[in-house]
């Protein structure tokens, strides 16, 4: 195995990390009463603002390259930043994050179908075993190794929401293949941000026309500035490193760490036990992710 697939596994896996605390961090805002919406403006608007004197230069430098491609980029921007990122803090405010991240686990399924309907990549028995087993893994950590738990769940609207972060994510991840841009994973991140804002300025009025006002306390800024750095910049990066290095099937199964993500912080912050389903889980889990990257030899 060369060493590419392995700084591919390492961007992944510290992508999905990210993202784990996210959900975590997101949660907590609906506590201290951060208006959801209002909550991803800030982020996205603190992000162009820390990326910009580190990207300008290549942008004007691949201004016509950046023209040909604005709109399959603009769509990009439009699906992530002011879709994806709105939809799963607005979600929150309905909905558990175990519920949120059992949602996502559709991601990598959902990812295999449209790749092969894009003719990006074909799908093997590997990755779809391994899918299987991680599956079989989340479950086991979301239920306390009680199926009875998966089987009662109780999905509401913000359960529903989550199913557009499914589809616009696979979506995202596909194109990000399908057009291997030839500038920076960081000058990609800022033009989608740039054309992201212009989508989540409205959704900042919205939340203020019915009432919904921002403190500008302690608690807002500590979790602005970890959304803005680690799921934001850092996540993106290293997912978009990661798709440009195996390609957006095996790259999307790192999603399954994360309810395996989530139990560890629940772990470690809220001295929850560890019990012997969360090894069962690990273990489909991470053996899922093994099989989703092994090759069909003929």
């Amino acid at each position: 195995m060369s060493n590419k697939n392995y700084s591919a596994y390492l961007f992944l896996v510290l992508a999905t990390f990210c993202w784990s605390g996210n959900f975590i961090v997101g949660k907590f805002a609906t506590v201290y009463e951060i208006p959801p919406l209002t909550l991803n403006v800030f982020r996205w608007i603190s992000v162009w603002f820390i990326l910009i004197p580190f990207t300008y230069k290549e942008i004007f430098e691949n201004l016509p390259y950046i023209k040909k491609n604005w709109f399959v980029i603009s769509f990009m921007g439009v699906i992530t930043i002011s879709t994806f990122n709105s939809v799963v803090y607005f979600a929150l405010n309905y909905t558990q994050v175990i519920n949120a991240v059992l949602m996502l686990s559709a991601i990598p399924a959902a990812t295999i179908v449209l790749s092969s309907l894009m003719k990006i990549e074909e799908t093997n028995i590997f990755q779809l075993f391994g899918l299987v087993l991680s599956i079989i893994g989340i479950g086991s950590i979301i239920s306390n190794g009680d199926i009875q738990k998966i089987i009662s769940l109780d999905f509401n609207k913000g359960d529903m929401w989550m199913l557009v972060c499914v589809i616009t994510w696979s979506l995202y991840s596909t194109l990000l293949k399908k057009n291997n841009f030839k500038f920076s994973q960081f000058t990609l991140i800022q033009l989608m941000v740039s054309v992201g804002i212009l989508f989540l300025i409205p959704q900042f009025f919205y939340e203020k026309s019915i009432g919904l006002e921002l403190n500008l306390d302690k608690n807002f800024f500590l979790i602005l500035i970890y959304v803005a750095i680690f799921p934001a910049i850092a996540a993106y990066y290293f997912w978009q490193k990661g798709i440009e290095i195996i390609g957006p099937n095996r790259a999307s199964m790192f999603i399954q760490l994360m309810p395996l993500f989530s139990a560890v912080m629940a772990i470690i912050i809220f001295k929850e036990k560890f019990e012997l389903y969360h090894f069962v889980g690990a273990t489909f889990i991470l053996s899922g992710i093994y099989l989703s990257n092994r090759k069909v030899y003929a």
